[in-house]
């Protein structure tokens, strides 16, 4: 098992770059299905999880064409669809949760699908209900067979629909509109994500030919079209990188600049991180983070404690919640992070505990940080990343304590993160794989 092995408690200072958007990506990749035209993704993140999806499109067989290190080709105009029954696809299907998002497009080119009970995050419960139940709307059959592991769906008419979801999933959303592009009729969907990636993928779809409006509410009405065409498609930055950035240079008070934002797409993630007291400019379409060697947790107008809760976009993402909390434990004031969407996305704080952070559990949802103002820095342990987001936040935690730590899992950061101890050496982290 490899680990990180880091040596905290020194400023960094310099420029990166955030890498493509891990979350779009995976819907993005999945809708290549959809044609059996060209299509050109650029600025894709080299990291496992999406690996593993284009490894996955590949043995489905789509052509895959590697143009550059971020830049692929994918022709997806021979699909085996014998393939879906095969050991090695429950296999791989089985251990990546984005392994979901080819369920959509499957069922509107070819009328069927099989997936086998996708894997990921043990972040608590994740429920793929509004996938299934957005396809039996749109006319869909499927069948869990608890032998196999496997979803069998038939879907040889899809009919447009009226949906209204009864949660605004992102990954259920996405994969809803992509079964109804091709579907007889138009489909209108209530209650639908909305996040920039989510917008992304329409705004590619329409390129591709679609017919689909409201992009950016949460009312989305799809005509459905005979087929799909084309296009080329870049991939926004990584917005739970950049909050992680922010929070990093907060907490080893560094000066870092976050290259190429696409700040208009990043919502209330900046607030957020202002009302930490976390100071920082936008230059261009770079933020700015000067060294700081203190920052203050304002509070709410009534002099009552900040609560900083996750929301469907929006509202701030659960993703950098994780962040927020380990950012917390070296600021001035006091905070109440509430975790709404996950029971066990909290649960990391015991290892915060082990370095010195002041957090009370209050429950599974809900925990309160006491910052220390960096007066009692954090110090440095062994640990162990239970997931992606938990994993940076520890990893942030080290860079910022006295002493060694030790971060073993890594394989769990990895699968979010490329080459974040390359990247982070650039600016001067004594971080190594061990």
């Amino acid at each position: 098992m490899n680990a990180f092995e880091i040596r905290g408690g020194k400023p960094l200072k310099g420029e990166i770059i955030p890498q493509g958007a891990k979350n779009e990506a995976l819907q993005i990749l999945a809708a290549v299905l959809l044609t059996k035209e060209k299509i050109t993704i650029s600025n894709i993140p080299d990291i496992k999880d999406v690996n593993k999806l284009i490894e996955l499109l590949g043995d489905l067989g789509v052509e895959v064409n590697r143009l550059s290190k971020d830049t692929y080709e994918f022709k997806a105009a021979n699909i085996n669809l014998d393939f879906f029954h095969s050991q090695t696809f429950k296999a791989k299907g089985g251990s990546l949760r984005g392994s979901i998002m080819i369920v959509g497009p499957l069922l509107a080119r070819f009328g069927k699908a099989a997936i086998p009970k996708p894997g990921g995050d043990k972040i608590g419960r994740r429920r793929l209900d509004t996938h299934f139940l957005g396809f039996e709307k749109l006319g869909a059959k499927f069948i869990y067979n608890p032998e196999t592991g496997f979803f069998n769906i038939d879907a040889t008419q899809l009919k447009g629909t009226f949906i209204l979801l009864d949660e605004a999933s992102v990954t259920g959303t996405a994969n809803i509109v992509m079964a109804a592009v091709l579907a007889k009729g138009t489909t209108t969907i209530y209650n639908a994500a909305c996040e920039p990636y989510l917008q992304q993928l329409c705004k590619m779809l329409n390129r591709m030919g679609a017919k689909i409006s409201g992009i950016g509410s949460n009312l989305l009405t799809i005509e459905g079209v005979d087929e799909l065409g084309g296009t080329e498609h870049r991939l926004l930055p990584d917005m739970i990188e950049i909050g992680s950035f922010i929070g990093l240079a907060a907490m080893t008070a560094s000066e870092i600049t976050i290259k190429n934002v696409c700040y208009n797409e990043l919502g209330i993630i900046p607030d957020v991180f202002r009302r930490l007291g976390i100071q920082f400019e936008l230059r261009g379409d770079d933020i700015y983070i000067p060294s700081q060697k203190h920052y203050e947790i304002d509070t709410f107008i009534d002099g009552s404690i900040l609560t900083v809760a996750d929301a469907p976009w929006p509202g701030f993402t659960p993703d950098l919640l994780s962040i927020v909390l380990v950012v917390a434990t070296q600021a001035k004031g006091s905070v109440l992070i509430h975790q709404k969407m996950f029971e066990s996305r909290l649960f990391f704080v015991d290892k915060l505990i082990d370095m010195g952070a002041q957090i009370i559990l209050c429950d599974p949802h809900r925990a309160t940080v006491i910052g220390l103002d960096k007066k009692y820095p954090l110090k440095g342990i062994e640990m162990t990343s239970p997931d992606i987001r938990a994993g940076v936040s520890l990893l942030i935690a080290a860079l910022s304590a006295t002493g060694r730590s030790t971060i073993y899992n890594i394989e769990q950061i990895e699968r979010g993160y490329q080459d974040i101890d390359t990247r982070l050496k650039a600016l001067g982290a004594d971080i190594r794989r061990i």
